[in-house]
C-alpha cells in the first residue's frame, strides 16, 4: 500500500491504541493519541491496571507484525494448569500437547509502557489526560477535555478510531446514532487483585510456568506468575450472599475465609490483609453492540466494540487481532475508509460474538469442573484423539489459544468435538480402552479437514 498523509486520531492509549498507531505508523498514517489518564510512565499504575495477561498466538502474531514480540523480555510460558486442592493436592493439566503450545504471563503495565514507547518512535503523538466528551460524524469533529484544568479544545479529523475500553466514550455517542443496537451483560461476579510476594532470594514459591487455579465451585482463586518470582493473584467473588465479597466484612472474615478455602495460598501471602482493602473490587461485563462504524469516519475497536469476560485469557488476544485484521484491510484497498470499516465490522462481529461467549463458558469450567476427575479424563482423552486425527480434531481450547482459527470456527467445531467426547467417555474410565473403531466413525462423520492459519 502506498503511503499517505491521512490523519487518523486514536481515542484511548491502552494496549490497542498504541499497538494500532504502531501498525499505521508504519504504512505511512499520521497519527494522534488522545488518553484521558495520565502517562503511566511517570506515575504509579493504581491497582487494578496492573492485573498480569496471557498473551497467546493472536496476540504473539500482532506484536510480530509491530517488531515488537521478540523485545518482550517479562515473560513467563505457563504450560498448563496447576489446580491447587483445600488439602493441598496439585493436579497439573497441560494446554496443549507439547512444550510449544504454552500461554505466556506478561505484566499489562509493562506491555502498555513498551508499545506507548514503540508507538511515539514510530512518530505518534501521545496526548494524556484527554478526554473525549463528544464526537460530531458530521464534521469529524472530537471535542477532548483537559483533565486537570478542565480546558476543552476541538480536534478536527478525517478518521477517528475508539479504542478506549468498555466504557468506550466514542461509543457513548455513537448509542445516540438510529439504529444502535448495545447490550451488556455483568456477571455477579467480582474481582479482587492480591499478591504472593517471592521467597527470600527472589524465587518462586509456587510452581513456575504454570497458571495456578484453586476451584471452589462458587468461586476462585488463581496466579500468574510475575518475572520478579512473585504472582499476580485475583480473587473471583459473587458480589452478594454466601462466600461473597458482601459477606467478607472485616479482616477477621477475609483470614477466616482463607484459611478454610485457600490455606496454601493464605500461607504464602503475608500482605493478604492489606491488599484486600486496599486494591479495589472490579465488575466484569460483556459487551455487544452494532454497527461499530460511520460511514468509514467513525470505528469502534476491541472492547469498545465487543467487551468480554476474562476466562479465556482472550481479552487482549482479541484486541491485538482486530488491530491486525484492520490493517490488513488496509493493505488490501488502501485507505478507502468505507469499504475498510464496512467489512471490518461484518468479519470481526461474529467472532467477537463467538468469544464472548465461549469466555463466559469458560467461566463456568474453571470454576466448577477442572477440579473434577471426569473432567479430567476427558481432556486426556481430547488429546489422544487429537494426537490421532492431529489434522481433524483440534481441541477447542488449542484453536482458539494456539492458532489464529476464527473463533466462530472454534466455537461450532468445538461443539461437535464435545459431542464425540461425550460419546467415547461414556461408560470408560481409562484412555487404553477407548473404542477406536468408534472414534474412527465419529470423527469422520463429524469433521472435515481444518484449516490452519500461519
Amino acid at each position: 500500500m502506498k503511503s499517505t498523509a491521512d490523519k487518523v486520531t486514536l481515542i484511548g492509549a491502552g494496549l490497542n491504541g498504541p499497538l494500532l498507531a504502531i501498525l499505521l505508523q508504519q504504512r505511512g498514517f499520521a497519527v494522534e493519541l488522545f488518553e484521558r489518564r495520565p502517562d503511566m510512565r511517570r506515575v504509579r499504575v493504581n491497582a487494578g491496571r496492573s492485573i498480569n495477561l496471557a498473551i497467546s498466538t493472536r496476540g504473539i502474531h500482532a506484536l510480530q507484525q509491530a517488531d515488537l514480540w521478540e523485545q518482550m523480555q517479562s515473560i513467563i510460558p505457563m504450560k498448563g494448569r496447576m489446580m491447587h486442592s483445600i488439602a493441598g493436592e496439585l493436579t497439573f493439566q497441560p494446554y496443549g500437547k507439547n512444550d510449544a503450545e504454552v500461554i505466556n504471563s506478561i505484566s499489562r503495565a509493562e506491555l502498555n509502557i513498551a508499545l506507548m514507547n514503540a508507538a511515539e518512535e514510530k512518530g505518534a503523538i501521545i496526548h494524556f489526560k484527554q478526554r473525549c466528551t463528544a464526537y460530531n460524524p458530521k464534521t469529524g469533529e472530537v471535542r477532548l477535555r483537559n483533565e486537570d484544568t478542565g480546558e476543552e479544545n476541538i480536534q478536527g479529523t478525517k478518521v477517528v478510531i475508539g479504542c478506549d475500553g468498555a466504557a468506550s466514550a466514542l461509543r457513548a455517542e455513537m448509542l445516540k446514532l438510529i439504529q444502535f443496537n448495545f447490550s451488556q451483560q455483568y456477571l455477579d461476579y467480582g474481582y479482587k487483585e492480591l499478591t504472593i510476594p517471592a521467597g527470600s532470594n527472589g524465587d518462586h514459591l509456587l510452581e513456575k510456568n504454570a497458571l495456578h487455579i484453586w476451584p471452589r465451585s462458587n468461586h476462585m482463586l488463581i496466579a500468574l506468575p510475575n518475572i520478579d518470582g512473585t504472582f499476580a493473584s485475583i480473587l473471583f467473588l459473587p458480589f452478594q450472599g454466601a462466600d461473597s465479597f458482601a459477606s467478607l466484612s472485616g479482616k477477621t472474615d477475609l483470614i477466616r475465609f482463607f484459611e478454610e478455602r485457600f490455606p496454601d495460598a493464605f500461607r504464602l501471602m503475608p500482605q493478604l490483609a492489606d491488599n484486600y482493602a486496599t486494591n479495589p473490587t472490579g465488575a466484569m461485563v460483556t459487551i455487544k453492540c452494532f454497527p461499530w462504524q460511520i460511514e468509514g469516519r467513525a470505528l469502534l475497536l476491541g472492547d469498545a466494540a465487543h467487551a468480554i469476560v476474562p476466562f479465556f485469557g482472550q481479552g487482549i488476544n482479541c484486541g491485538f487481532e482486530d488491530c491486525s485484521y484492520l490493517v490488513e484491510l488496509l493493505d488490501r484497498h488502501g485507505a478507502d475508509w468505507t469499504q475498510v470499516f464496512a467489512e471490518f465490522e461484518k468479519g470481526r462481529k461474529v467472532d467477537t460474538d463467538a468469544i464472548a461467549d465461549m469466555a463466559i463458558e469458560n467461566f463456568t469450567e474453571m470454576r466448577d469442573r477442572v477440579a473434577d476427575s471426569r473432567f479430567l479424563f476427558r481432556k486426556k482423552v481430547e488429546l489422544a484423539v487429537e494426537a490421532k486425527y492431529p489434522d481433524l480434531f483440534v481441541p477447542k481450547y488449542a484453536m482458539v489459544t494456539f492458532h489464529r482459527i476464527p473463533y466462530s470456527v472454534a466455537l461450532a467445531r468445538g461443539a461437535v468435538q464435545d459431542r464425540i467426547l461425550a460419546e467415547l467417555c461414556e461408560g470408560v474410565d481409562r484412555v487404553e480402552n477407548l473404542d477406536w473403531n468408534k472414534a474412527e466413525q465419529l470423527v469422520h462423520r463429524g469433521l472435515t479437514p481444518l484449516e490452519i492459519q500461519p
